[in-house]
């Protein structure tokens, strides 16, 4: 693999490893310098690395057998392993964790990690909420800030995935967690009378979905490594019609540095970043119908502004493709966004309307889906419920044909809509 690779230019380091249990035998330390020999003899252009999960890999004679250093969740060690060794490089092999579901918010808002949980299934999107292992964002943020030499981080994780969803995935209603087919068939038996009672089947730990649609956390991702991009970006939607008059904590993520949130046109105060703060928070904000916006400042200066609105009820569809025009060869794909949205052609939150898909032309649809990680329908279908107001449809060309393919989406209560995407 190396031999192949070496001259990729995406390949920055080779790993040898990741959370492998011999990082808990000091003793097995020569396995790790054989495998880096063998590495620098196939690429000796590139340094070598491993993920380490335990805490003593960084003192137990393996940090010395690769050129670059890899913690997974250890931002308070990092310190102490640059007391260790003050030369060599180190950085965030897997990092963050945190769990969310897009457009899910649950109250009152907790700052304890262990209860974001909540709802069917779902993870609440104030991106305060990780497993006992992890942290939310601003924690590796601020110890890459207090350590400067750690030169980086990989979050866990990107996307969302199907499989691993914690914090629900040592629950016993999820069957994958039985290897004993006579247990899984009982439990099976049991779900059965449980009805709506189901497991989700994938990750919350996306900075954006399955479907690849942001997560709030992804702005808050854009507003650290983006500084030079305006964003302030308003947390959570305003559609509480269950909440008037109840405390619903407002969070703004900004490249900014200060900001001042308006409620119908009200300040409700200008606050600013403190050291190692990286969100700014209005935690005692009192739910009205209407418009929040932000003025986000840089230095003094006007920077972004952001806003959210009480939505008009759900009117019709809207269709996006991410481009209206692919290749006749088979193999080229369009990704169609279907929004739930109101007379303004606002995404209207919390609908989860069913919708039914037809395609003409020179096309197909290969796969559907909406992000929320509870959803068991096939990703080969039709038809699709929105997520929070979103879905996705994926469209694929046939081969050789240079014609128009049409898709025509349709909810009952909304009205449709049809894209054209030309195959060429």
């Amino acid at each position: 693999m190396v031999r192949r690779d070496r001259n990729h230019p995406c390949v920055v380091m080779w790993s040898t490893g990741n959370e492998v249990l011999e990082f808990n035998f000091p003793e097995e330390a020569a396995v790790s310098q054989m495998l880096t020999d063998i590495v620098h003899r196939e690429d000796p252009t590139r340094p070598v690395t491993f993920g380490g999960n335990k805490p003593n890999v960084a003192f137990n004679g393996f940090a010395e057998t690769v050129d670059v250093f890899g913690y997974n969740y250890k931002p308070h060690l990092y310190q102490k392993f640059r007391e260790a060794y003050p030369h060599h490089p180190l950085y965030g092999s897997e990092t963050a964790s945190t769990v969310s579901s897009r457009g899910e918010y649950f109250f009152p808002v907790s700052n304890d990690k262990a209860k974001g949980a909540g709802g069917y299934f779902q993870v609440s999107s104030y991106d305060l909420s990780a497993p006992k292992w992890a942290n939310r964002p601003d924690i590796e943020f601020e110890a890459q800030d207090r350590y400067p030499w750690v030169f980086g981080e990989f979050v866990w994780t990107g996307f969302d995935y199907l499989g691993e969803p914690t914090p629900y995935n040592k629950d016993k209603t999820n069957l994958l967690n039985f290897s004993d087919p006579e247990e899984r068939e009982r439990m099976k038996a049991e779900l059965e009378k449980l009805g709506k009672h189901i497991p989700p089947r994938s990750s919350y730990f996306g900075i954006v979905d399955l479907c690849g649609f942001p997560k709030d956390r992804y702005y808050l991702y854009q507003a650290r490594w983006r500084p030079q991009k305006p964003v302030a970006h308003i947390l959570p939607h305003w559609n509480w019609p269950e909440r008037v008059g109840e405390v619903t904590p407002v969070h703004v993520y900004t490249s900014g540095d200060e900001a001042e949130l308006f409620l119908n046109g009200r300040s409700l105060g200008r606050k600013q970043k403190g050291v190692y703060e990286y969100r700014l928070r209005w935690d005692e904000v009192v739910y009205e119908p209407g418009r929040l916006e932000v003025v986000a400042y840089k230095n003094g200066q006007p920077w972004a502004q952001g806003e959210k609105k009480t939505t008009g009820p759900a009117l019709r569809l809207q269709l996006q493709a991410d481009r209206t025009t692919i290749n006749a060869d088979g193999a080229d794909l369009a990704f169609v966004t279907v929004k739930v949205v109101d007379a303004e052609s606002l995404l209207v939150p919390r609908t989860h309307n069913s919708v039914t898909y037809t395609l003409t032309g020179p096309g197909e649809i290969i796969a559907v889906g909406n992000g929320d990680p509870t959803n068991h329908e096939s990703f080969q279908a039709r038809q699709r419920k929105v997520f929070n107001g979103l879905a996705l449809v994926v469209i694929r060309s046939k081969r050789g044909t240079s014609r128009e393919i049409k898709l025509l989406a349709e909810s009952k209560g909304l009205e449709s809509r049809e894209i054209i995407i030309r195959s060429q």
